[in-house]
């Protein structure tokens, strides 16, 4: 990605962020009274690392596509973006969607369990996950290559919207309550949680339990599309909010050490009842 695109996507996303963030400090949600001091020390560590891994992987992604593909650079250039956002949903954002599925099985679990331990939804908590999560992660591979195939300026126009969607989703301002407020606007709100994740459909997935019938962390694994929950049968909706957040096994033990969520498998927890360590990893119960 050239230096105007990266700082054109930056400046960008990072107004939506900081847009969201401001919100969350007015209303007293930035710093929530259930964070504890393993939350704030994660999260500082994956909002500095984040890009820096993710930038990693972009640029080894398009290092490997000039050394196996040399003559395919910037050979898609002249597609339609139409063409271009329909191959970035299937390559990014649905990959996306199985990656995260994926990892809520046991295999998989220990790599995403950071991105539930928060017993609060904020904008802090949007990319909270392993490091080896984003390293690994298919669909970012996958956009690097097409970066290289001249996807530009496009690439940034889609990853603006899938941030935008994304952030508002995880954000503790709930914009969707407006729409079910308003007879006439809930239509729209309808076509909405069904298209793209919203607050109301991704709380549910971090709730701290789905016995309540609105909590669904087994399930609403969309990123930017929700539509993908509703085609896979993974989608609950509800329009309500779960009443608490976090994983049970932190209630009953203490958080995990922020390093052990962050960098397992190289730092391993001792903790009881614990997915970071040395014994088989089981899945979120």
């Amino acid at each position: 990605m050239s230096l105007d695109l990266q700082n054109a996507q930056l400046l960008a996303v990072t107004s939506i962020f900081a847009l969201f963030a401001c919100a969350e400090l007015v209303l007293g949600h930035f710093f929530p009274s259930s964070a504890s001091a393993e939350d704030n020390r994660l999260d500082v560590a994956v909002g500095v690392t984040f890009p820096v891994i993710s930038g990693s992987v972009f640029a080894a992604s398009k290092a490997l596509c000039a050394w196996l593909i040399p003559e395919m650079r910037d050979a898609w250039a002249d597609w339609p973006w139409w063409q271009m956002v329909l191959v970035l949903l299937l390559a990014d954002d649905l990959t996306q969607y199985w990656w995260h599925r994926l990892s809520h099985t046991s295999i998989m679990w220990p790599l995403h369990r950071a991105h539930h331990s928060a017993a609060y939804m904020s904008v802090r908590v949007v990319y909270r996950n392993n490091a080896f999560y984003y390293a690994l992660m298919p669909g970012l591979w996958f956009s690097g290559a097409l970066l290289y195939l001249g996807f530009g300026w496009v690439f940034v126009g889609y990853s603006v919207v899938k941030l935008a969607v994304i952030i508002g989703a995880h954000s503790a301002i709930r914009w969707d309550r407006w729409l079910y407020r308003h007879r006439p606007l809930r239509p729209l709100a309808w076509v909405l949680e069904r298209t793209i994740s919203t607050p109301a459909t991704h709380f549910a997935h971090h709730a701290l339990t789905q016995d309540d019938g609105i909590g669904h962390y087994m399930g609403n694994y969309g990123n930017m599309l929700f539509l993908w929950d509703v085609l896979f049968g993974t989608a609950r909706i509800t329009r309500q909010y779960p009443p608490a957040f976090g994983l049970n096994d932190d209630r009953r033990h203490g958080p995990e050490r922020w390093y052990h969520q962050m960098f397992f498998p190289l730092f391993r927890s001792r903790r009881a009842e614990t997915v970071l360590g040395h014994e088989s990893h089981t899945p979120i119960d």
